[in-house]
């Protein structure tokens, strides 16, 4: 067996990935911004709520598919857009997107990954991507990235709206992270401590560059690169309403908006043409105190009335996530780092076992709360004392 066999859950494959990672790299996967308090609440949240069970029906049998967005998924669950990670295993993106087709659920994409928009495309064969896109300065480059996903066969593009600016990732600056990695005197020292890492990346030719936006230019690049924690930098902070119709015109497949937090800005999307809201805090990376995602599910779901779907991500950990998150009136979750620690401790395969746990959780969660299908999650199996207000 290998290590990641022996993952019994989440946290058991984010202490894996921590062991065989440098720390600045496992701090750039694993930190949030500022004081961190958004990113631990985002997972306290979903801790909060409480199932309220049946019992005396038949679970013998649980049905675990769905829809999502319009298609079918084996899953209310989709992998979330995770940036610069084959610096943590050679190939991370490639082996994220397979696995994401081999269980049969959507995978989104990140601008900045380590893996093209078109290898993606290969490694995901018959399955289902999305394409995240942040709005640069550079507005032809960014025409141009949604242009290449939609040529490859990305049937939905997940416009970013919470990084007008980069967030403050103090851990990053602590550990003098740079994206791509570019390590000094200190983090060289600590790699000779991972040498299990520092083989995988020496092997396969040193430290991947961010392919996608590799075409930003010598000189762009450097600046949009030079501190993790400022990525923000070649980012539109003027994006608006206006920018929002343009995309919407361009854009030929399904857009999905991403990081919704209020019920107003809802309204204003759904007017604009948005296909489904992506309520999201940018895994606690972005703005530190802004509300866990949980908190404003319901605020939300009710302002969609069920116009579009709502999909919501934040500090999943445990496939009961997406039983409470569908009782609450969502599509779907979707889960970002899960995955990441998975392959950043064993590539593939801890992709894979990410996704083993978190539907064998989803399973067995069913079972408990006496729903045998999705039609079968409903509001009354969370302990109406447990949610939050409804503003």
């Amino acid at each position: 067996m290998s290590s990641v066999d022996h993952a019994w859950n989440i946290d058991a494959l984010r202490e894996a990935a921590r062991q065989r990672l440098p720390r600045g790299i496992f701090d750039f996967f694993d930190g949030g911004a500022e004081d961190e308090i958004t990113l631990r609440d985002n997972r306290d949240a979903w801790s909060r709520l409480r199932f309220s069970p049946h019992v005396l029906r038949d679970v013998s049998k649980i049905d675990l598919s769905c829809e999502i967005l319009g298609g079918p998924s084996r899953l209310p669950l989709v992998i979330a857009p995770t940036g610069g990670i084959g610096i943590g295993w050679p190939g991370a993106d490639v082996a994220i997107a397979r696995a994401a087709m081999l269980a049969g659920i959507p995978y989104t994409l990140s601008t900045t990954a380590t893996a093209s928009i078109e290898a993606i495309a290969k490694a995901n064969g018959s399955g289902r991507r999305w394409f995240q896109l942040y709005i640069l300065h550079d507005q032809d480059f960014t025409d141009r990235l949604a242009e290449r996903a939609w040529a490859a066969g990305f049937e939905a593009l997940v416009l970013t709206v919470d990084l007008p600016v980069g967030g403050k990732r103090e851990r990053d600056s602590r550990n003098r992270f740079t994206q791509p990695y570019r390590p000094g005197p200190a983090q060289i020292l600590q790699a000779c401590t991972k040498l299990h890492w520092a083989w995988g990346i020496l092997r396969h030719g040193g430290f991947p560059a961010l392919e996608n936006i590799v075409g930003l230019g010598a000189a762009k690049l450097d600046h949009f690169q030079s501190q993790a924690s400022s990525v923000g930098q070649q980012l539109d902070p003027a994006f608006d309403e206006r920018g929002f119709a343009r995309m919407r015109a361009r854009w030929p497949g399904k857009l999905i908006v991403k990081g919704v937090a209020r019920a107003d800005d809802t309204e204003r999307l759904l007017g604009l043409g948005a296909d489904a809201v992506w309520i999201s805090n940018h895994g606690g990376r972005q703005l530190d105190g802004a509300p866990a995602t949980v908190d404003v599910l319901s605020d939300i779901v009710q302002a969609v009335a069920g116009r579009v779907p709502v999909m919501i991500d934040g500090g999943v950990r445990r496939g009961s996530a997406m039983v409470k998150a569908r009782a609450l009136g969502a599509q779907c979750v979707c889960a970002g780092r899960p995955t990441l620690y998975g392959a950043s401790a064993g590539g593939l395969a801890g992709a894979q076992r990410a996704l083993d746990i978190l539907t064998d959780e989803l399973y067995r969660t069913m079972q408990l709360v006496g729903a045998r299908n999705m039609q079968e999650i409903t509001l009354d199996l969370i302990d109406s004392r447990t949610l939050p207000r409804v503003r």
